[in-house]
């Protein structure tokens, strides 16, 4: 017992020993310090009367600057440096090398960027190989939005210091910039297992994912940074984007929808939102919310890509359903419409569909007509377009007829045909049928 309370009390002395010893020395650490800020203020003071003498004063001017420097007071330490600088070529006793470095060091951290890059540029000619004026200039050059040039400075540090951090950011987002997206990967990799709040980072490692065809694993990133004040808009798009290659409209309409409702949506972002929304509704055949997004653009952008020329189209078919069938219904509905078009083309005579041919930019209904009073067979070909259709496909319409010895062909679109192809028809057993007629016999038809 006795030898317990004795290994406590030389245990408590030893604590309040170090603790002493730890007292006296900070003690002795802050007089120092104090020491060291009053005599910095006494050289400061000296040497801005030297100074003021003499503008010149080359040490006063080094002693000075390298204060501040050390201080991180850039804003003071800059014009020293920059008067140093322009004295290096008539005084040799300047270290150029240091002067030209924290003359850029100083510009950069000001944001002067041309000042810092001539005192970097100085440097570098005389040590290609110095690693922070790399970063330095690296850091320039993409801000400047050279990537090219930034790329070259940002892997010759990182040839330097392989195993520096700060490097992996600079680097990262200029392969990036610079559309190296599979190289980008690694060093953004990096950077986000060093810090997986970078929000820009995991933006860029989506987006070069994306790139790569890693869709899925970009898709899940862009949806997590969607509720993101500076990121969230364009997550949301990029989200809806994969969600529409995949074929899934309604999850697209959910990401962008989610762009809207954020604040911090610029307005830019926002007519392509309202653009990609029209998109994804037309392809999901609600035609009526699509109008609905595509004049959103109208009163604020015009003359935004093929927005009025959409309306146009969209207005019609969202007054046709018949039409709207026509263009927009998937193949099994579009080949049954065609199939009714042809067996109510000659309502007071027998017709037999004989083939249905489904192609690429067209669908084929061979039939037989009987009446009282003749019978022949027949060639349709319907195209789906809204444009103009050349006279190489009639052509080919013709041909085809001529291999099948059809008696009578039709061609039929929900556009219109070229001079050519009409002046082609002339003496031919072919007629064509453009838009106005077609929207005569699809009034006809009881869908």
């Amino acid at each position: 017992m006795i030898g317990v309370l004795i290994a406590i009390i030389t245990g408590a002395g030893l604590i309040c020993i170090l603790m002493a010893v730890s007292g006296l020395q900070k003690k002795s650490a802050n007089v120092q310090g104090k020491g060291r800020s009053k005599n910095n203020l006494a050289v400061i003071r000296d040497c801005t009367k030297k100074i003021s003498k003499d503008p010149h004063n080359v040490e006063a001017l080094k002693t000075l600057a390298d204060i501040y420097y050390t201080d991180l007071n850039y804003e003071r330490a800059f014009p020293l440096y920059q008067t140093l600088f322009k004295l290096m070529g008539v005084h040799v006793e300047i270290d150029q090398q240091v002067v030209s470095q924290r003359y850029g060091v100083c510009a950069f951290k000001l944001g002067k960027f041309d000042e810092a890059m001539a005192g970097f540029s100085k440097v570098l000619r005389l040590n290609p190989k110095d690693y922070e004026v790399n970063l330095y200039v690296g850091k320039i050059m993409l801000e400047k939005k050279d990537f090219e040039k930034a790329l070259l400075c940002l892997k010759r540090a990182v040839s330097i210091r392989p195993d520096s951090n700060e490097i992996y950011e600079p680097l990262a987002f200029a392969l990036f910039e610079a559309k190296k997206y599979r190289e980008s990967l690694m060093y953004l990799k990096k950077v986000l297992d060093e810090n997986p709040e970078n929000k820009q980072a995991l933006f860029y490692f989506a987006n070069a994912m994306e790139e790569c065809s890693m869709n899925d694993k970009a898709l899940k990133i862009f949806m997590h940074l969607r509720p993101d004040a500076k990121f969230g808009p364009e997550s949301c798009v990029e989200a809806g984007r994969i969600h529409e290659k995949m074929g899934q409209y309604d999850k697209a309409v959910q990401d962008y929808e989610i762009a809207l409702k954020l604040e911090t949506i610029s307005q830019e972002i926002k007519v392509t939102v309202f653009y990609k929304l029209a998109q994804s509704y037309i392809a999901q055949h609600n035609i009526a919310k699509a109008l609905y997004y595509l004049k959103q653009i109208q009163t604020v952008s015009p003359n935004y890509k093929d927005v009025n020329a959409l309306v146009l189209r969209y207005q019609e078919l969202n007054q046709n359903n018949n039409l709207q069938a026509y263009l927009m219904s998937g193949t099994s509905d579009f080949v049954v419409l065609c199939r009714k078009i042809v067996t109510g083309f000659y309502p007071d005579s027998f017709v037999k569909i004989e083939d249905v041919n489904v192609a690429a930019e067209s669908i084929e209904v061979l039939c037989t007509v009987e009446s009282m009073k003749w019978s022949d067979s027949e060639l349709f070909r319907f195209f789906r377009s809204t444009g103009s259709i050349g006279e190489l496909y009639v052509r080919d319409c013709h041909s085809k007829m001529r291999d099948i010895k059809c008696d009578r062909g039709f061609c039929i679109s929900a556009g219109t045909f070229t001079a050519e192809a009409k002046k082609y028809v002339e003496g031919r057993p072919i007629d064509l049928i453009e838009k106005a007629k077609l929207i005569q016999i699809l009034k006809k038809i009881d869908l």
